[in-house]
């Protein structure tokens, strides 16, 4: 007897409603989610740190090397980056010209100084951070064909501070000039006399000047150039007594700051006051010069200021 054969039954289709749709289970509970169509923009790429700065002032990203060859100064709108003691001494100076002087002094805590910190500790975090033994270097070194004895400060030690071994370096160094008969060069960068050491550092300001005094009496040329910042006890001292006083672009120049001196003299302060910029316009600097331009500058200045002395040092 032959099976008895049962018509197949087709799937019934029912229609769904458009409007609704019922979502695919994976699992359990988890829904099956439509691929993003990505989009056109290409994915952000993070910078690395250490290979490009931004400009502060005009918000360029530089690279550093491009930076570093440029001298620390914007290529977009001539910001001037700080700069070490070291790195302005190798931009100005002949190779392997430059023969440091009293690089073993040191400064001492002779006041006991406490507070959050101890003046101490505050040198010996310096010491590792910065390289350098204080806030100046000083040595004789040569600027195009001419000797000089040249000082540079570094506002990274200490906010640039002039205690008693800032002030004694500068005046061995401007002696040394005297001495041999070279023109002296100091560029400022200081937050003013360290106040860690009292009246010690006070002291540093007459010292200087009267240093100062014996190198004009020995009609001797000395340039001071000033950079950002320069403040307070060094303005008020031997960065102010140049034969020719220089300053860097947007440099911040004075004795006191403006909140300072709008309290003590109740009145407001004029637009751009204590910039290079106002300085230059009423007199007390004699010209403003690009850190790229400095070298040439200085020879110029130089050989220009020496050519009429006799007794040329060797």
């Amino acid at each position: 007897m032959k099976p008895e054969k049962f018509p197949k039954k087709k799937p019934s289709v029912q229609a769904i409603d458009p409007t609704f749709s019922v979502p695919a289970l994976t699992g359990d509970t988890a829904f099956f989610k439509k691929p993003k169509i990505a989009s056109g923009k290409p994915r952000k790429k993070e910078i690395p740190e250490g290979l490009w700065t931004k400009c502060p002032k005009c918000s360029e990203m530089i690279f550093d090397r491009e930076l570093d060859e440029n001298l620390k100064v914007c290529p977009r709108c001539e910001h001037h980056f700080p700069i070490g003691a070291r790195e302005r001494i190798h931009a100005l100076v002949e190779t392997c010209s430059f023969q440091e002087m009293d690089a073993d002094l040191v400064s001492v805590d002779v006041l006991k100084f406490s507070g959050a910190a101890t003046y101490t500790s505050k040198l010996e975090a310096n010491y590792r951070n910065t390289g350098l033994t204080d806030a100046v270097v000083t040595g004789i070194g040569m600027i195009g064909t001419q000797r000089v004895a040249l000082g540079v400060m570094d506002f990274s030690f200490l906010g640039g501070s002039m205690g008693s071994v800032v002030g004694e370096k500068l005046t061995r160094l401007i002696e040394a000039g005297t001495d041999r008969r070279l023109p002296v060069v100091i560029i400022s960068s200081s937050g003013g006399a360290r106040m860690y050491e009292g009246m010690f550092s006070l002291m540093q300001m007459a010292k200087t000047s009267g240093a100062l005094a014996y190198h004009a009496a020995a009609r001797l040329p000395y340039i001071s150039v000033l950079t950002h910042p320069t403040t307070a006890g060094v303005m008020a001292s031997f960065a102010s007594l140049g034969d020719l006083i220089l300053a860097e672009p947007a440099a911040m120049i004075g004795f006191a700051g403006p909140r300072v001196i709008e309290a003590t003299t109740q009145a407001e302060l004029p637009p751009g006051f204590q910039t290079t910029e106002f300085l230059v316009e009423h007199g007390l600097i004699d010209a403003i010069v690009s850190r790229r331009e400095m070298r040439e500058r200085l020879k110029f200045y130089l050989e220009s200021m020496m050519s009429g002395l006799a007794g040329r040092a060797a």
